[in-house]
């Protein structure tokens, strides 16, 4: 301390103790859960015993003391453009951040009913709810959002975040050749390729105590489909392993990764519920998928309500799967001994635009589709940086070479892709050039023409990662 000699020690003194109470620099972290399930159907009440029967909306919010960001998840199954420009803003309103600095995602679950959302019922050969107008008032999903942020933003605490991956073999490729019609069609494909990696964040408090979980892996959460039921599916039955496994003080973000391509491995029980919604053969084997779930999802026949034991067999599978998925993620942060308390924050967005295709037939699977040109396809991008960790987001369902692609020539070690997230791009499925010469619904669906998608969206976002380092 010095004397200025016309004020005396004055000035120093208050220079002191305006030091001593400027925020010290460094990692805060809140978070938040909020339970979003609707009121039950009085005719189809869900039964109560599995954790994946309740849909959440989860809010992990980050403070450096210079940037803030979000990370935000739903149970839910897709994230429609109107849902989040709107809760996109509100949250960067309330966190004083910009919009790229915030990943919104959808579980994906294609049993959810929720607030903004639809379910997975019968929409046509590519099963997707139609898009909501424009022009609509925002759904009740972007009130969600936005108050379970300001509830983490009310618990941030100092913090420290860290990554880690494991591995979980309960996907696979679900583009496979029919051993007798030898048609392209969905079914487990163990030779083909399949990301098996589990990644998590991990943040906790300064003394090493849990606050939060953002997880990821890439598989569809198609358990519960065509089933009438509410369920937040595997995703909903990890976090909550996981959140409960802590005794309810850490809050698990499960993001879906590039599972364009990416099935459950057991699907049996799955099928049999749906064969029993139409008095269907039910068998203690493995069945082929399409032959009992097209009837049902074209509306060719008529549906009833599955037998509870139908019912309760794919429910136990959802929460088996879960189970497992969340005690990897357990695994994983228990083995994350390397945390910063003080990452840099930085973000980006960009569009990439490829060639669009109009599809002229509507053969789902197995036969050669016809296309004539069609409008651009638009691809939004992100880049969330925290520290050494680059969270990658597509808003489209990405086939997994392509995120295994990225993560391979991302130039940082600590990278992860999450897909249905920031929106809903035109594009249908988003397969890599290698598929599209597969005749699998997907690739037949998708308005995408190749050639263009896989390596525009790999080299944008290395890039990004390349510019959040300068």
């Amino acid at each position: 301390m010095t004397l200025d000699k016309k004020m005396g020690w004055a000035p120093a003194i208050l220079a002191l103790l305006m030091a001593g109470s400027a925020p010290a620099q460094g990692l805060r972290v809140g978070a938040a859960r909020i339970d979003i399930t609707p009121a039950a159907d009085p005719a189809n009440p869900p039964s109560g015993k599995y954790a994946h029967e309740k849909l959440f909306l989860r809010a992990i919010v980050l403070d450096n003391g210079t940037t803030r960001a979000a990370l935000i998840g739903a149970d839910q199954s897709m994230l429609f453009e109107n849902i989040w420009a709107a809760a996109s803003k509100q949250v960067a309103a309330e966190l004083n951040c910009p919009v790229e600095n915030i990943v919104i995602t959808m579980t994906h679950t294609h049993s959810a009913w929720g607030p903004g959302d639809q379910p997975f019922r019968r929409f046509g050969p590519g099963g997707r709810p139609p898009a909501p107008d424009p022009n609509a008032p925002p759904p009740p999903l972007v009130g969600h959002i936005l108050n379970a942020v300001k509830q983490a933003k009310a618990k941030l605490q100092p913090a420290r975040v860290g990554f880690g991956t494991g591995l979980s073999y309960l996907n696979v490729s679900r583009d496979n050749i029919d051993t007798d019609t030898h048609l392209w069609t969905q079914a487990p494909n163990l030779n083909g390729l399949s990301d098996k990696t589990v990644a998590a964040i991990k943040f906790e408090s300064l003394t090493g105590e849990p606050i939060a979980v953002y997880m990821s892996y890439a598989m569809h959460p198609v358990n519960g489909f065509l089933s009438e039921i509410i369920s937040a599916d595997f995703c909903g039955a990890a976090s909550r392993h996981v959140e409960q496994a802590y005794g309810e003080k850490v809050v698990a973000i499960f993001a879906q990764g590039a599972s364009g391509d990416q099935n459950p491995l057991y699907l049996r029980a799955s099928t049999n519920m749906m064969a029993s919604r139409y008095d269907a053969k039910i068998t203690g084997n493995v069945m082929t998928r399409e032959p009992i779930e097209a009837p049902l999802r074209d509306g060719k026949v008529q549906a009833h309500k599955a037998s509870p034991e139908a019912i309760d067999g794919m429910e136990k599978v959802m929460e088996s799967e879960g189970v497992l998925l969340g005690e990897e993620v357990i695994r994983v942060m228990t083995s994350t001994r390397r945390m910063d308390a003080d990452p840099a924050i930085s973000a980006a967005q960009t569009t990439i635009t490829c060639p669009g295709r109009k599809r002229l037939d509507s053969a789902r699977e197995g036969a050669p589709g016809k296309y004539e040109d069609g409008d651009d396809v638009h691809i939004r991008l992100g880049l969330l940086r925290i520290g050494n960790i680059a969270l990658g987001s597509a808003n489209a369902e990405i086939y997994t070479a392509i995120g295994m692609k990225f993560k391979a020539a991302s130039p940082l070690a600590n990278s992860l892709l999450v897909t249905i997230a920031n929106g809903m791009a035109n594009s249908g499925y988003v397969p890599n050039d290698a598929s599209f010469g597969a005749e699998t619904f997907q690739v037949l669906g998708s308005r995408l023409k190749p050639g263009c998608a896989e390596d525009s969206i790999v080299n944008s976002l290395v890039n990004l990662v390349q510019a959040s380092g300068k």
